[in-house]
Formats: C-alpha cells, sequence, structure tokens
C-alpha cells in the first residue's frame, strides 16, 4: 500500500510551489526530525487497518497548535472520506464523509 500511496502522490497533479509550500515543507521535515511529529510512514503502519478504504491523497497541516495529517480516502463502495489524524500520537481524530 505504501507503495500505491507513493506512486499516486507522484502522479497527482501538483500546483507550482510557492513560498509558502516550501516553508511547509521545512516546517513539517524539521517537526518529523525533532520528534514532534511521527512520519507519513509512521502514521500509516499505525492506521492503516483503521481506514474505511484505499488512501487517493494526503496532507499535514497545522490547526490551533495541534499537527494533523488529513488523509483523503476512497471507501469499498466509492464514498470519499476525509480522515483526520493527530500527527504525534497517531491517532485518528474524526472521520469525515464527504
Amino acid at each position: 500500500m505504501l507503495l500505491t500511496l507513493a506512486a499516486l502522490l507522484v502522479a497527482l497533479p501538483r500546483p507550482q510551489a510557492g513560498e509558502h509550500d516550501g516553508r511547509r515543507h521545512d516546517e513539517v521535515r524539521r517537526a518529523v526530525e525533532a520528534g514532534d511529529i511521527k512520519s507519513l510512514a509512521d502514521i500509516l503502519n499505525a492506521v492503516r487497518a483503521q481506514l474505511p478504504g484505499e488512501v487517493a491523497g494526503v496532507e499535514v497541516e497545522r490547526k490551533n497548535g495541534l499537527w494533523l495529517y488529513e488523509f483523503r480516502v476512497v471507501g469499498a463502495n466509492g464514498r470519499l472520506f476525509d480522515v483526520y489524524i493527530d500527527a504525534r500520537s497517531g491517532t485518528i481524530v474524526r472521520t469525515k464523509e464527504k
């Protein structure tokens, strides 16, 4: 699944990276290196069995001081879900059907 996700992320069209995107990437990398948040690979290993389908996209964001991984997941029945995961603990915070 990790290889599928990596291939999908490479294949997805991406907007032109702006200065803000570069800063965000550096901020996330520093947080992982400092141990403030878990890496994407660690998060996937921790929650894979709890996800309601196949991962179609991933974002990482900081809201109110809390780092969250947001997984876009396509369920077996074709429904779309956003799954929010605490990037520090690896626990699912909420799941929202789109």
